[in-house]
């Protein structure tokens, strides 16, 4: 021991059982490097799990907003069309929206959410940014009831845009999204592909607004009338906002506009006495 100290005799010994030894060393450190590559593994599975859950539900997160920006800029769009659609006409309207549809298989009715209070009356028409809809049939305190041009119970004076014959447009009985035009005699000339516009006749509808477009003729030999076929511009499985035509001239109208002017007088006042 002495002699190794001070002269390193056995130095190449101890390498030799160094690198005899050193396939122990690496079998004893077997169960700790195990033990850590499993904890490595467990770990990272969870973390792994943890961050999927969490990319999903950001992911479902963003789904939904672009869903709600798209659903906006979807009824932007149809509000600009239906203001465009109101500067065709010379009578002021009155926006609405459509807040139920009538569950009766047999009746094509609507729900809006105006009513009396807001000047509406029976018989006032109702229009769509692409067509006619229909008439106010059921005035409530702050709804109506609509009845739509497509109800077999609801007729349409049209006329023909391209050359101004006229027609009767009911709404099919076999079709809830057709009319048929009565009366037309074979040799009026309609065509498909023709559109048909509010004629004004009966003072219901404003005169030139969108009704339908011919979709079909039928002249059969022997029969005294065409089979027409049309189906209406406006978009009623689509659409929730409406345009009431407004009628000043209307004593309904005109009492509501009195109601809430008198309404608005009386706030001012209960104002102005509570400041004071």
């Amino acid at each position: 021991m002495i002699a190794d100290q001070r002269f390193g005799y056995m130095e190449h010994a101890r390498q030799a059982l160094g690198v005899a030894a050193a396939p122990f060393h690496w079998l004893a450190d077997t169960p700790a490097r195990i033990g850590s590559s499993f904890n490595d593994i467990f770990v990272n599975r969870a973390d792994l799990i943890e961050e999927n859950a969490r990319l999903r539900e950001e992911l479902l997160l963003s789904r939904q907003r672009l869903l709600l920006a798209e659903s906006l800029s979807v009824e932007n769009n149809r509000l600009l069309a239906l203001q465009n659609a109101s500067a065709l006409l010379e009578q002021e309207v009155l926006p609405a929206e459509i807040i139920n549809v009538s569950p009766d298989p047999y009746s094509r009715r609507i729900l809006i959410n105006k009513g009396s209070r807001d000047g509406v009356f029976e018989g006032q028409a109702v229009l769509e940014a692409n067509g006619l809809m229909g008439q106010v049939v059921q005035v409530m305190p702050f709804a109506s009831w609509v009845l739509l041009i497509t109800d077999a119970n609801h007729v349409t004076p049209v006329e023909v845009s391209r050359n101004g014959e006229r027609a009767l447009a009911r709404g099919s009985q076999r079709s809830g999204t057709e009319l048929d035009l009565e009366f037309v005699i074979p040799t009026q000339d309609m065509e498909v592909g023709d559109t048909l516009i509010s004629s004004g006749m009966g003072l219901i509808y404003p005169k030139n607004y969108p009704v339908a477009e011919i979709i079909s003729v039928s002249r059969s030999p022997g029969q005294p009338y065409a089979n027409i076929k049309a189906r209406p511009k406006a978009q009623f499985s689509s659409t929730r906002h409406v345009m009431l035509v407004l009628d000043a001239t209307n004593p309904d109208y005109a009492a509501a506009v009195n109601d809430a002017a008198g309404i608005e007088e009386e706030s001012s006042l209960v104002s102005v006495n509570s400041a004071n």
